[in-house]
């Protein structure tokens, strides 16, 4: 069993069904405050923790998410698998609104965003070859396919800035030239962060519609579009109550590196490195500072 499994919830996906002990817990980061409470409790045995990533209500826009301080915190709670759960756009026919995809690799477009926890004063690279653990992302294929969801597995996530969606230019160029599957805004920097904090991560990307390069994306009714949301949102807690049965072995180290990747990675000599910034990597870092 993992120590505490994280769920980072996107739109409409704001509850954990079936959670006992549940409690609204604020948790201080040095990086500001999270996005919303953290919710805590435990379900089937399972420790766990989720956070509105736009907080209840829907108040932060994608560029405005606090993702250092969600990821911090929720590294102070013991989390150590993260499953981020958020709408996206397809660009693939089959990738049909209602269905999921669960992200193997990124291609960042987002230029707004503080992306690292790391800086000058202690700088760090980390492996990001390979963004998603296979081993996380499998239970959550399966614990969605549980859920009677039609699921794509190793799809390429565009994270795009927004708030504004695509141009129909844009849209043909990340399906056509590109290679993109989905298209999104909010699991970059996320995944960058839960890397440098030794945080498993996996992305399930909800399909809510075709992006603009579909010819008959003009025909979809916004009525059809809250409605596949709606559908989306109870898939994914379904989706999250299947989890903690397919978790209940966690190998340790992790097999993908994802809780060694520090290891190797700050390079900054530990004289010059800066105070400061170093008591505000204490959750983050504190394994190899």
């Amino acid at each position: 069993m993992v120590e505490r499994l994280g769920i980072i919830g996107g739109s409409g996906v704001y509850e954990i069904d079936g959670l006992e002990d549940a409690d609204w817990v604020q948790v201080e980061t040095p990086w500001g405050p999270t996005s919303d409470r953290i919710l805590t409790g435990t379900l089937q045995g399972q420790p766990m923790a989720f956070l509105p990533r736009h907080g209840r209500g829907h108040v932060h826009a994608p560029t405005d998410v606090p993702y250092r301080a969600n990821i911090d915190a929720l590294k102070r709670l013991g989390v150590t698998d993260l499953v981020s759960v958020s709408a996206c756009g397809s660009f693939r026919e089959e990738m049909r609104p209602g269905d999921f995809v669960v992200v193997e690799q990124f291609i960042d477009r987002t230029f707004a965003r503080v992306n690292s926890f790391f800086g000058s004063g202690c700088v760090a690279h980390v492996s990001f070859a390979h963004p998603t653990c296979a081993r996380l992302s499998a239970a959550a294929a399966g614990a969605a396919r549980a859920a009677g969801v039609t699921v794509h597995d190793g799809g390429t996530y565009l994270a795009m800035e927004g708030p504004q969606f695509s141009t129909y230019a844009e849209s043909r160029l990340y399906r056509e030239a590109w290679g993109a599957d989905v298209i999104g805004m909010t699991n970059l920097p996320e995944a960058k962060l839960a890397r440098e904090a030794e945080i498993c991560y996996a992305s399930v990307a909800m399909v809510t519609d075709y992006d603009c390069w579909h010819p008959g994306h003009g025909a979809v009714s916004v009525a059809e579009v809250v409605k596949v949301l709606k559908a989306n949102a109870a898939n994914a807690r379904a989706l999250v109550k299947a989890l903690p049965g397919r978790l209940s072995e966690r190998p340790a180290p992790c097999p993908e590196g994802c809780d060694h990747a520090l290891d190797h990675a700050i390079l900054t000599a530990p004289e010059a490195r800066d105070p400061a910034l170093l008591a505000k990597l204490d959750a983050v870092a504190g394994r190899v500072l």
